[in-house]
């Protein structure tokens, strides 16, 4: 079984961080420009749910009250303009809009802008560096549904970039695969734990031995029971992994490379070699681009793209390793 990836993964963004001037104050910010020509590999779907929500552009900023996007969607918590004006029946029109929008697209990653009332995820404010009241109100939605969602800021980390890359295409292959069947589900969950299983054990090696030791009784488990564990792996590959860690399993997988099928690559160093994330990127890109074109798995990034599989193959620049690390500060508080 090859883990490839044959068509274009379909993945949604917050408008504004596609370069549409839709924020409150009439600015935008191109993200995708940071992964270069990669981005031609995906299609995009921008959505904005304030401005689908018919409060124009330019508009007052709107916050929070009372609680999260959770608890909005609960009916406890509000949305309000500056000057007080409840906007909550228009952002619910909205969200459900785009929600719509990504749906009819076959979307199921969105990329989303950290910071924001709606979008936000982890965070609904970055006014005098406060969380706000997270998870946004669309960002609630999109939790619910199940969506593998990415922060626009760390497209600017070529290092974390690649952390997510690889993991959104571990978590696209594995949530197509069928896990329900009862002939041949089992051994789909035994075929795809071997692919995934090394990348699986850097974000977290207690959950996924703890995975691999109820793989390990799988014709003993239900057809319920297997969905669950797919549920289970497809929560941990949205971890975000840390350098240390991605050192570590880069050189671990490189050195059984090398051992098994005699490929060598000088630029991948021994993990307490001192270099910065840049450089660790650069690696990680030469030993993926290495093993896609000798045909064999990389377990620090498993799953194959065909669309990078060909760019790699024509010669075409991979995304800027020389991007600016995100440094984590934003000029401006971050209002819709």
């Amino acid at each position: 079984m090859e883990p490839l990836i044959d068509e274009k993964i379909q993945i949604g963004i917050s408008a504004c961080q596609f370069g549409a001037p839709v924020r409150y104050n009439g600015k935008g910010l191109d993200s995708t420009r940071f992964i270069g020509r990669e981005r031609g590999d995906f299609v995009w779907h921008p959505v904005c749910p304030e401005a689908m929500s018919g409060l124009g552009v330019p508009r007052s900023p709107v916050s929070l009250r009372g609680g999260n996007g959770d608890d909005f969607w609960k009916g406890t918590a509000s949305l309000k303009t500056r000057g007080g004006r409840d906007v909550g029946s228009e952002m619910k029109a909205g969200c459900a809009a785009c929600l719509d929008t990504l749906v009819r697209g076959g979307v199921k990653v969105f990329v989303f802008m950290e910071g924001s009332p709606s979008c936000g995820v982890y965070r609904t404010s970055l006014k005098n560096k406060r969380l706000g009241h997270p998870p946004g109100i669309f960002g609630s939605l999109l939790l619910s549904r199940g969506f593998f969602l990415i922060p626009a800021q760390d497209m600017q980390s070529p290092l974390r970039w690649w952390d997510w890359r690889r993991r959104m295409f571990a978590w696209v292959w594995l949530e197509s695969r069928d896990f329900s069947d009862q002939k041949t589900g089992p051994s789909v969950v035994v075929e795809s734990w071997h692919v995934l299983k090394f990348l699986c054990q850097e974000l977290s090696r207690s959950k996924a031995d703890g995975i691999g030791r109820r793989i390990a009784a799988v014709n003993t488990l239900d057809a319920a029971a297997r969905e669950s564990l797919k549920t289970e792996v497809l929560d941990l590959l949205r971890t975000p992994s840390e350098p240390r860690k991605i050192k570590q399993s880069l050189w671990k997988n490189y050195v059984f490379l090398r051992k098994r099928f005699a490929l060598e690559n000088q630029s991948v160093l021994m993990p307490t070699d001192e270099r910065g994330v840049l450089a660790v990127a650069r690696e990680c890109l030469s030993l993926e681009i290495l093993a896609s074109r000798e045909g064999v798995l990389f377990g620090s990034s498993p799953v194959r793209y065909r669309r990078r599989d060909e760019a790699a193959s024509s010669g075409a620049d991979e995304a800027d390793p020389e991007a600016t690390e995100f440094s984590g500060d934003v000029p401006e508080s971050v209002e819709d």
